[in-house]
């Protein structure tokens, strides 16, 4: 008789330290935990979706995605990000969270090592692990970046990939282009694939965004509308790569999902080929949130490089377990460094992809708490 009933590889895993600090707060708690644009979905992308059901769009459907959208996001690919991908070289998948699986379980066998940033994004680390790979931690440098020195000094042969996010989750960093160049250099010297999480391209307020996938074939690019469009809970993502990836992927996604759902397929298209409007206009309100909230962490004596994308500020603060617990029984929620990996202790996470005036209260909040 076997030892336990369920898997060593998920009886080993710990919950989401982000979703446990949202579940330990109260419901009229102040969230500066979750990252979730507080934008409502535009109403085109809305009225997309209910033409979709009302014309009856709700089968399956290919199971890469509908060929107008993966036609759309080549073109979004060329235009947008520089480089090239046939719609062939595409699949339409359940938000970035199912992208990931693929390209991690397309490419880990048993004892493979993926290199990732640490503090870097919760679901990294847990996906390699699931598909038996090991994980080879990547310290950020003084202005919470990856370096190509890093990634070097850590190299060795079970090095199978390595996952660069740019804007980044947790911190706001953006990878220079003259990074992003080494990086591509990198998996082409050593033979091994970035996985490029790019799902915050669009909230850059310091610097560009760059596509590794414009310097090397060695690279599966990962997105979604999800955050573009404040559209997290229709769950659609989206990855590219070549065809020898995309083949393997592909097995993957037929028998985990089979296909991405036919109506916010639909949304998704509308989102990326309509007005871009409401992407500009979240962009803007996120940078006056940023400033304000940089402003008055700095205003406590709190220490905080300021971050250049996406939503997310990264203070430094002793001991940051018992700082977001108390934060938390003071009715504002923020989520712990140390959810990010160990690299990470000694900071917070905060979104500022909450309402100004939350921002301001919390701000008073944790004034009187920290202070």
């Amino acid at each position: 008789m076997c030892g336990s009933k369920f898997a060593d590889r998920v009886l080993s895993m710990n919950i989401s330290g982000i979703r446990k600090m949202f579940e330990a707060a109260g419901s009229d708690a102040i969230n500066l935990g979750l990252g979730q644009p507080d934008f409502d979905t535009p109403q085109h992308i809305k009225q997309a979706a209910i033409d979709a059901i009302n014309s009856g769009f709700t089968a399956y459907t290919a199971g890469p995605g509908i060929a107008e959208l993966r036609e759309e996001l080549s073109r979004k690919y060329k235009d947008e990000n520089s480089f090239a991908v046939d719609p062939s070289e595409i699949i339409v998948t359940s938000g970035a969270s199912e992208a990931l699986e693929l390209a991690i379980a397309s490419l880990v066998n048993p004892g493979d090592e993926v290199m990732i940033a640490n503090p870097g994004f919760v679901s990294y680390n847990a996906l390699v692990n699931m598909m038996g790979g090991k994980v080879s931690s990547i310290p950020l440098d003084e202005e919470l970046t990856i370096s190509p020195e890093a990634i070097m000094e850590k190299m060795n042969p079970k090095i199978k990939a390595m996952i660069i996010n740019s804007p980044a989750n947790p911190t706001g960093a953006v990878q220079s282009k003259k990074d992003m160049k080494a990086f591509a250099e990198i998996a082409d010297d050593k033979n091994i694939t970035i996985i490029s999480d790019e799902v915050y391209e669009h909230f850059i307020y310091e610097g560009e965004h760059v596509s590794p996938a414009q310097f090397t074939d060695n690279v599966i690019t990962v997105n979604a509308v999800s955050k573009t469009y404040a559209m997290t809970g229709w769950r659609i993502g989206y990855v590219a790569a070549k065809n020898e990836y995309v083949e393997q992927m592909l097995k993957v996604h037929q028998y985990v999902q089979a296909c991405a759902n036919s109506i916010a397929q639909k949304a998704a298209l509308a989102a990326i080929s309509g007005p871009q409007d409401s992407v500009f206009l979240m962009k803007q309100e996120f940078l006056q949130r940023r400033d304000v909230l940089i402003s008055g962490l700095r205003s406590m004596g709190l220490q905080c490089i300021v971050p250049k994308g996406a939503f997310y500020a990264f203070p430094e603060v002793e001991e940051c377990n018992m700082v977001a617990s108390k934060l938390i029984a003071n009715g504002v929620v923020v989520v712990p460094g140390t959810a990010f990996g160990e690299g990470g202790d000694g900071h917070i996470r905060i979104s500022y992809a909450s309402s100004m005036s939350n921002i301001l209260k919390a701000l008073e909040i944790m004034k009187k708490v920290l202070t």
